[in-house]
């Protein structure tokens, strides 16, 4: 086996395979800063790096199997090794798919790729078209959301590593469902992140950790580092889509934006698998330029999360005002963000506190192009106690909220659970090992909700296991008919939305809405079709010919 690892500012790099130590030697082929060793072992060899005179092992920071965790050697993998039976899969397009969005470790009981499978046929059976996972990369502990990870390549082994992933993607294909990952290129957790000691890979940091030097000196590597874990995950996963975490905080000078180069390498990519393969960019810019082609001078992602839309929706549906909701209350905010994707759009944003956003051109970009949805992981789990909105609001409100998403001109997405208004919440968990992180990650949490008007006891504590097992979904509540009701709402709007081609037309331009002047109701018109959303109590009509 050959192994190569990229350190460009040392001059003794070794190769820990078992107990043996072997000298690297530089690699002219790899190019500058490259190191190579031939060493012979079997597939599932534990290997790590010695940098300069330090004995410490480090992971290889390209791993794709860490079975003992971020902190310990990594295992060599072998993904010929795999049988798909995949095949005949030609792929998922996001036009006028339906996306559902689920956390591994929460989903269900168990907590892994093989118990989420199980309930794959409830998904199915929703109408469901792409699964979007939250992160699976490795990360410190044995429970967290994902964003955390520092091993971009390998996959968590509690969910059940490399292997578990690819049974789990092969799974969703053969019952129709095509696969989003989620995956953060814009920082790394603070725990287990060494990349910084093999080379100028981090620049400075954002809100939640070191982020990537993607424009200074060395970071045609970096930049490598990231494309080529976006095709590991295509290539040799299988999946369908990458949902990329807040490129916003990419920070990136190049004439040619590492989003630009991705969307160019993953179009290619698309052509030689042959099959759809979809970038999706959650994004606080409101820049439309972010889902324009890129031959019309945009960075090519085919969609982007469209927060403003579910500002404007929760307004609406709850009347919660604090905070950046503030803005959502001006009259008509729904209706303009349901025409243009964005409210704010160039207007003032007040929790910015400065103007923020341009127009979208709705002639020139399809509603495929941004996600709508009533709830996600993080506007659930980044309240302070993890409340869904279904704790707050009626049935009939949650009708109105499902009745926009499903049959608007957007791409919908639910979050798991939602569709049959689960009880259990979502709160931010998290299991570092080290007591002092742990501690200040617990601390810092009470802190931020203190500053928004929550007393601290309120705040569930991250690193109790507790809060962890109560973000799991009870699937039992299944059984109880209000639950099922909404369930079954739920699956009638994915249905209706499938049988009338009107009702997941993108189209932008010829989209109209028409709403009350106190807001109590909203009329979008689908082609021959009207849905007509009534936020008073009382029954609604969903849809009517005109």
């Amino acid at each position: 086996m050959t192994f190569t690892v990229w350190c460009p500012d040392l001059d003794r790099v070794r190769l820990k395979v078992g107990d043996t130590v072997h000298d690297m030697e530089p690699w002219r082929r790899g190019g500058a800063g490259w190191w190579w060793s031939d060493v012979d072992g079997p597939h599932g060899t534990d290997y790590a790096f010695l940098l300069g005179d330090d004995e410490t092992p480090l992971p290889d920071p390209r791993s794709t199997w860490q079975p003992d965790g971020v902190h310990a050697a990594s295992r060599t993998y072998d993904h010929a090794r795999f049988e798909w039976s995949d095949g005949d899969w030609a792929g998922r397009a996001l036009a006028r798919s339906v996306i559902y969005e689920l956390h591994i470790g929460t989903f269900t009981p168990g907590g892994t790729f093989d118990a989420a499978i199980e309930r794959l046929d409830h998904l199915v059976d929703l109408g469901i078209d792409l699964v979007e996972v939250l992160p699976v990369n490795s990360f410190d502990g044995p429970h967290g959301w994902g964003y955390d990870g520092v091993l971009w390549g390998a996959v968590h082994e509690p969910y059940g590593g490399p292997d578990g992933f690819k049974r789990f993607v092969d799974a969703c294909h053969a019952r129709g469902l095509g696969v989003v990952l989620d995956v953060v290129y814009n920082h790394l957790g603070p725990s287990g992140a060494y990349l910084d000691r093999f080379g100028p890979y981090f620049a400075g940091e954002n809100d939640w950790g070191p982020g990537l030097n993607l424009d200074a000196a060395g970071s045609d590597e970096v930049r490598r580092y990231v494309l080529d874990n976006a095709r590991t995950w295509f290539e040799h996963f299988h999946v369908d889509g990458l949902r990329l975490d807040a490129v916003h905080a990419l920070a990136d000078s190049r004439a040619l934006p590492i989003l630009e180069e991705l969307s160019a390498e993953t179009e290619r990519l698309a052509e030689t698998l042959g099959r759809p393969l979809t970038l999706i960019a959650e994004s606080d810019l409101n820049d439309p330029r972010t889902v324009t082609p890129r031959d019309r001078n945009g960075l090519g992602m085919d969609a982007q999360w469209s927060d403003d839309l579910h500002h404007a929706l929760h307004v609406r549906l709850t009347g919660e005002t604090d905070g950046y909701y503030a803005d959502f209350a001006a009259r008509g905010a729904l209706a303009k963000t349901l025409r243009g994707a964005f409210f704010h759009d160039g207007t003032w944003s007040s929790f910015r506190g400065r103007s923020h956003g341009r127009p979208v051109d709705t002639a020139a970009l399809p509603g495929t192009a941004f996600l709508a949805y009533v709830q996600n992981h993080d506007q659930i789990g980044n309240r302070a106690t993890g409340d869904r909105i279904s704790a707050t609001i009626s049935p009939g409100l949650l009708a109105c909220g499902a009745a926009i998403v499903l049959l608007g001109p957007y791409t919908p997405m639910l979050f798991m659970g939602e569709e049959w208004a689960a009880s259990t919440p979502w709160q931010f968990f998290a299991s570092f090992p080290d007591p002092d992180l742990a501690d200040a990650v617990r601390t810092g949490r009470r802190k931020e909700f203190g500053r928004h008007g929550w007393g601290e006891s309120e705040v569930p504590d991250p690193m109790d296991v507790a809060t962890f097992e109560r973000s799991r979904l009870d699937w039992s509540e299944l059984a109880d008919e209000d639950h099922a009701d909404i369930l079954e709402l739920h699956r009638s709007l994915i249905a209706l939305r499938r049988e009338i081609p009107e009702l997941s037309d993108p189209s932008l331009t010829d989209f109209r809405v028409e709403v009350a002047d106190d807001d109590s109701w909203i009329v979008m018109h689908r082609g021959r079709f009207q849905v007509r959303v009534d936020f008073a109590e009382g029954a609604i009509d969903v849809t009517s010919t005109d």
